[in-house]
């Protein structure tokens, strides 16, 4: 079970002035949008609706004076909350809920929501993702006027990672980035593509020459299904001393190689990918590239698909960062539950069951 969320949001600054107008308390605000948000209603009129159905229930755990906010209220005042604020919140919680991230893996990725990149109401956020757990350790979003590359020193500065193993993909494959994970004692397995053309060019052709030949160690990891056969290949190298560029990559210890043949159908593709990795055990480094698309089809998928992250279009200030983070925890709060159902019948079942509802808000043990 995770540490109860409620108590973190405490750390968070009400943006409105103490007023007659004042009606409802930030902490009843902030508890309304999170349920409504983990039970699937995800606009402003949907969370009054459900709250109002809810108000009995409501009225145990919170504070409501003047009854339910209206979703005005409700947009308003979430979209004025310090989105900075709010992702320290989850960074905060999931420290104290998973203290322990030693040889844990840690994928790190960039998801844009609402849109293109390109759209101007679209917010990009870059999330890691602890593999094993399945759960979101800390997001931030990426100002417009920079880049991916940009937002990654401040998230990597909202995780405890020492003894952990970051995997990032190749946009993030930075000597500046590769010294900060040193600083922080994790290692790392970074993917390499031409961006960085002529290490991209020695690397490719000194790991396919070796590993053509038979000159380096090979893990071999087979699947079969669907009329799909896939064969992926690992293999590692640690002679490094003729990289012309190695002292700039703070600690580097090995090069590493993938080829993937997937046959489907009879239809036959092989693809090479090249990684630089600080490990140097090729049955953890094959383990990590695997688990990296676990960002993909546990964070990802589930976000877009069970959530509609990327069909929200919540543009007043805040409000979709905010509202991207209130997913985020939720995803988490779901994740954590052990009762083989899918995450989109848990929503289902907590909107529907008041008993169930609270024991995932507040991490208590199922029965």
């Amino acid at each position: 079970m995770l540490n109860n969320p409620l108590p973190y949001f405490e750390a968070i600054i009400d943006p409105r002035r103490a007023t007659k107008n004042k009606l409802h308390p930030l902490e009843s605000i902030i508890f309304i949008t999170l349920c409504a948000t983990l039970c699937g209603y995800d606009d402003w009129v949907s969370i009054e609706d459900f709250a109002q159905e809810q108000q009995d229930w409501f009225k145990q755990h919170i504070d409501l004076p003047h009854g339910i906010p209206s979703h005005d209220t409700l947009s308003d005042v979430i979209g004025r909350l310090n989105k900075v604020a709010f992702s320290q919140v989850l960074s905060d919680w999931m420290t104290d809920s998973l203290p322990e991230l030693k040889d844990k893996h840690i994928a790190i990725d960039g998801k844009t929501t609402g849109g293109k990149i390109s759209d101007e109401k679209s917010i990009t956020l870059v999330t890691a993702f602890a593999t094993q757990a399945r759960l979101v350790l800390a997001s931030t979003e990426v100002d417009k006027k920079t880049n991916e590359i940009k937002a990654i020193p401040a998230l990597l500065d909202l995780i405890d990672m020492k003894g952990s193993i970051v995997s990032m993909d190749a946009i993030y494959c930075q000597k500046d980035i590769c010294r900060q994970l040193v600083d922080k004692k994790a290692d790392y397995v970074l993917s390499l593509k031409k961006n960085h053309s002529t290490l991209y060019e020695d690397v490719s052709l000194y790991l396919e020459t070796k590993f053509n030949s038979q000159q380096l160690e090979i893990k071999e990891e087979i699947e079969k299904g669907h009329g799909r056969l896939e064969v992926r290949r690992y293999a590692l190298s640690t002679d490094i001393d003729w990289l012309e560029s190695k002292e700039n990559w703070i600690g580097l210890k090995a090069i590493g190689l993938v080829e993937s043949s997937r046959e489907i159908n009879g239809k036959q593709e092989k693809q090479l990918r090249y990684y630089l990795t600080s490990l140097t055990d090729l049955t953890k480094f094959s383990e990590v590239v695997r688990g990296h698309w676990c960002i993909e089809n546990q964070q990802h998928w589930v976000l877009d698909v069970i959530f509609g992250e990327d069909n929200c279009r919540s543009y007043i200030n805040n409000q979709r960062s905010n509202l991207a983070a209130f997913r985020r925890i939720s995803l988490n709060l779901l994740q954590s539950v052990d009762d083989k159902l899918s995450i989109k019948r848990r929503r289902i079942r907590a909107a529907m069951n008041p008993s169930y509802r609270e024991n995932i808000i507040f991490q208590k043990q199922f029965s």
